[in-house]
């Protein structure tokens, strides 16, 4: 497909997705979250050349929150390996809430299902390189910079909202403390997940993440390897197991992408090669990024969600 059609194809199904708002609203358990505007909806895609596709509202910054999930277990399998970090987290779907302590009730004393639920992500982020939450975001935001090419911020106002909300999350702290998976104190682990959640993030860097991970850790368009095939493999075996909260199973069947949601409404997905498909868009693969704050009751953005399942129908994305 020309890059023409493919603008237009974005412009048109952004346009056609948009209703679908809708059908979600705002996080309204983050003060933060609740105050953005619930009628946006942007994509970016990127292919294997490090050209952008962009459509709708595209110049936005959003927070990462759970997107970030998938990240922080990258980086720590870079870091440390991922025997190290399978020791403590497992990579089963839990068929519970994003935040539930039940597994922790029934299977105690366990280590959490996967690092996608806020138990896992707690145990990872605590687990990061440092002895600080400020040296272990430093190597996180290091870590990205290297995938991205630029620094990225903590938003301190989601953050400070999300602190000072964060019940559930501490009980589950409490729970992994408890069950010597942290490794740092519950207020200390708890700081470092929140400020991951919190960093701010805009749909092009987004995408470029995305296409790394696509590329079993490889970035086409600096030419480097930024993390093992490896860790790719099994992030991508989690984002279309796990990623999309209890709406996992619904996602891989209807858009059949490895992808991370996050309750502020972001969207990460991965579109690996797929060689035979000569006639289709982005046939080498691409990083694709999706804003849209409204949410289902899951979590996932109403209207992003919609418009990935059109984008994997009409252009073969599908790795199934």
């Amino acid at each position: 497909m020309r890059m023409e059609e493919v603008y237009e194809q974005l412009q048109l199904w952004v346009e056609e997705n948009r209703s679908h708002t809708m059908l979600g609203a705002t996080a309204q358990y983050i003060p933060a979250l609740a105050e953005q505007e619930p009628n946006q909806l942007g994509i970016c895609i990127m292919d294997y050349d490090g050209d952008t596709y962009l459509a709708g509202e595209t110049d936005v910054n959003f927070t990462l929150q759970s997107v970030s999930k998938i990240i922080s277990f990258v980086a720590l399998c870079h870091f440390k390996g991922m025997d190290f970090v399978l020791d403590k987290v497992d990579v089963e779907p839990t068929g519970e809430a994003f935040n539930s302590i039940i597994p922790f009730e029934i299977h105690r004393p366990g280590k959490p299902f996967n690092p996608l639920i806020n138990a896992g992500a707690i145990t990872v982020a605590s687990m990061l390189p440092g002895d600080t939450p400020d040296e272990k975001f430093e190597r996180f935001i290091l870590f990205v910079e290297g995938m991205i090419g630029r620094r990225l911020e903590l938003n301190e106002e989601v953050y400070q909202s999300e602190w000072k909300t964060a019940h559930r999350n501490r009980a589950l702290a409490y729970y992994l403390k408890e069950s010597n998976l942290l490794e740092l104190d519950v207020e200390e682990a708890l700081e470092i997940y929140i400020r991951l959640c919190s960093i701010s993030i805009g749909l092009k860097d987004l995408s470029k993440i995305g296409l790394v991970i696509a590329h079993d850790g490889y970035d086409p368009v600096e030419k480097q390897q930024i993390f093992s095939s490896d860790v790719a493999r099994i992030a991508k075996v989690l984002m279309v197991t796990c990623g999309m909260y209890n709406s996992s199973g619904k996602f891989a069947a209807h858009v059949g992408l490895p992808a991370k949601s996050g309750v502020s409404g972001g969207i990460l997905a991965s579109v690996p090669p797929k060689w035979h498909s000569e006639e289709k868009a982005f046939r080498k693969g691409c990083g694709i990024a999706v804003f849209g704050p409204a949410i289902d009751a899951h979590g996932n953005s109403a209207a992003g969600t919609m418009l990935l399942r059109q984008l994997s129908a009409e252009w073969d994305l599908s790795i199934f």
